[in-house]
């Protein structure tokens, strides 16, 4: 094993330019990473304080919105981490610091694609019931975004606990030269198979939601409020659901590609684009929440005045 080597070995090994000066490329990707972060950061701040410290809120469906921006939050902070230790800070870096900064930004994308899932089977439960709410308690919400996160942190951390390629060179890929291909497979594979299963989730809601409202309508007891409310808090998850899927999508089929060995496939010259791609995800989602939620716009401007 190569445990005394350093991130150089590994990047000479799997042939990924590592550069030792500052270029104009480097500092242009850094400033934009930066500032991006910095705006994901505060936007989704934003997001989580209204969902405290306003009542109405207080559901577990937007407790699970607001955990999805704590995971945009974290996701923010990994990235900015990113930015402070890359271009030609990277070859500076122990074996340790650059498993911490991988290890972020998987367990950040982790705890995302995760709590969609959760998001999609309440929305699920929900509509099919009829409800506007979930009737989950407070107690077992909490447990399932503190499992949330757990799950975020195992496999944001396996790499760093064996599966890497230390001990067999030929093993690396070449994104991220640490780390063993086969775990960017597993890693990119389960993550496009949970995609898949949102996508057809949402679409049996919306199908069931399109018929059931197009008949509870001729009934004048169904009161129009709720049909609007539901309909609404759909759409958002929905498109928030959209927007992280193609965000994310080509990152996990350039990772996918890059497990598989694929040898023609340049997947370092898009490596950057489609890994800021998924951090603007970030800020996308607090984007929505303003845009689709009239009660969110207006507690937004009680906290900014």
């Amino acid at each position: 094993c190569f445990y005394n080597e350093t991130v150089g070995f590994f990047y000479n090994n799997s042939r990924k330019e590592l550069t030792t000066y500052w270029r104009t490329k480097d500092v242009l990707v850094v400033a934009l990473g930066l500032t991006v972060s910095v705006i994901v950061l505060l936007t989704n701040l934003l997001v989580i304080t209204a969902i405290i410290i306003n009542r109405r809120f207080h559901y577990p469906i937007y407790y699970l919105l607001g955990n999805l921006a704590a995971a945009d939050l974290f996701a923010g902070i990994a990235y900015m981490f990113l930015m402070f230790h890359t271009g030609p800070r990277t070859a500076e870096l122990s074996l340790k610091t650059w498993f911490i900064r991988q290890s972020l930004l998987d367990t950040s994308l982790t705890a995302s694609v995760v709590n969609l899932l959760a998001i999609a089977v309440e929305r699920h439960q929900t509509v099919f019931t009829m409800q506007l709410h979930s009737k989950m308690s407070n107690q077992r919400v909490m447990i399932l975004i503190f499992c949330i996160w757990v799950t975020a942190l195992l496999l944001g951390l396996i790499p760093s606990y064996g599966w890497h390629c230390l001990c067999a060179l030929e093993k690396c890929s070449s994104m991220a030269p640490l780390y063993s291909r086969s775990y960017l497979t597993f890693w990119a594979i389960s993550n496009l198979v949970i995609f898949l299963i949102m996508v057809v989730v949402y679409t049996h809601i919306f199908i069931y939601v399109k018929r059931k409202m197009t008949r509870m309508s001729k009934h004048t007891s169904f009161h129009p409020r709720y049909k609007e409310t539901m309909i609404s808090l759909v759409k958002t998850v929905t498109i928030i659901l959209s927007a992280f899927v193609i965000c994310w999508t080509p990152g996990q089929v350039v990772l996918l590609l890059d497990g598989l060995g694929c040898k023609s496939c340049n997947v370092l010259a898009v490596e950057k684009y489609v890994l800021l791609l998924a951090e603007i995800n970030s800020l996308i989602n607090a984007i929505v929440y303003s845009y689709r939620d009239s009660e969110m716009r207006s507690t937004f401007r009680r906290i900014l005045c």
